[in-house]
């Protein structure tokens, strides 16, 4: 029999690497394609198509044999479920009103409330490094933000509220789900984000257009144009994602998990060469502290 040779571990992170950089690439490029449906779809709409596009992907991976999408414990998978689904709902309506760049920082805020809840709900103490990552992160929040206290408009502060929930929703993955396969997990939370989607367009008046209100209407008509970048989004974001989990399968998720930053690279880069939008160098500056606090943070976080 002929003897296999494995690869040596560099070659293995670096094929990590290269996983989590294409995933964000992609996942970068996909979000830039929001403006097009809020135009006439509604937030609702969205994730109701696209979360039932993104289930019967996830079945038919099921029905192929590679994988189980039965939950081992259901109400766990139920209670994360509803925290990643309820940050995606509001970063996904924030992409309609905001500069990506400011929305994908408000996200990316999470590990330093994960940090934080770790510290002030269950004990846990940390050292000065990471301690300094959470100011280090929140004085980058607010140079992205820059909030004005003469004209304070609290919208600003919703991406960083999707950054909480995010955060819960990674700690409820840990303490709630362990066991539970990566299929059953997608398929969680696009199954919640479908139904929140539907109850969106079951409540809310189907009239209007504009970006200006996204998160104000339910169901729309469902035109051509609508249909097709609905569905090119949905196609881009599995793709991101499958490269995502490919990329902590072949390496340590305390070492490929700094990558995932790169999305604010690409989200900022996608937005000007789609857009022409351009990132202030005070609000660039701040993207940098985020990323920087959330290295540090993740880095750390096995020592």
């Amino acid at each position: 029999m002929t003897p296999q040779l494995a690869l040596p571990d560099q070659i293995v992170s670096s094929h990590a690497a290269l996983y989590i950089i294409v995933g964000m690439a992609t996942l970068g490029l996909s979000d830039n394609f929001v403006p097009h449906v809020a135009a006439d779809g509604s937030l609702w709409q969205f994730h109701l198509l696209r979360g039932t596009l993104a289930l019967g992907a996830l079945c038919l991976i099921a029905l192929l044999g590679r994988g189980s999408l039965r939950p081992k414990r259901p109400w766990a998978v139920f209670g994360r479920s509803v925290f990643q689904a309820g940050s995606m709902l509001i970063y996904f309506g924030c992409l309609a009103i905001l500069p990506i760049g400011i929305v994908v920082a408000g996200l990316f805020t999470s590990p330093i409330f994960v940090l934080l809840i770790a510290v002030i709900f269950q004990g846990k103490r940390v050292g000065w490094g990471r301690s300094l990552a959470i100011i280090t992160g929140f004085a980058g929040a607010l140079l992205v933000i820059r909030p004005d206290p003469a004209a304070l408009d609290l919208v600003v502060f919703l991406p960083i509220l999707a950054g909480l929930l995010y955060a819960i929703g990674a700690i409820a993955t840990r303490a709630w789900c362990e066991g539970e396969t990566t299929l059953t997990l997608s398929a969680g939370f696009f199954a919640m984000l479908a139904v929140f989607g539907a109850f969106g367009c079951l409540l809310l008046p189907s009239t209007g257009t504009g970006a200006e209100g996204f998160a104000q209407r339910g169901w729309m008509p469902v035109t051509a144009d609508l249909a097709f970048w609905i569905a090119v989004q949905a196609a881009l974001a599995l793709v991101g994602i499958f490269c995502l989990f490919r990329g902590y399968q072949l390496g340590e998720a305390s070492q490929v998990a700094v990558y995932e930053y790169s999305l604010l690279i690409f989200a900022s880069g996608w937005a000007w060469y789609l857009w022409g939008d351009l990132v202030s160098p005070v609000a660039m500056a701040g993207m940098a502290l985020i990323a920087l606090a959330g290295i540090i943070i993740v880095s750390r976080r096995s020592t």
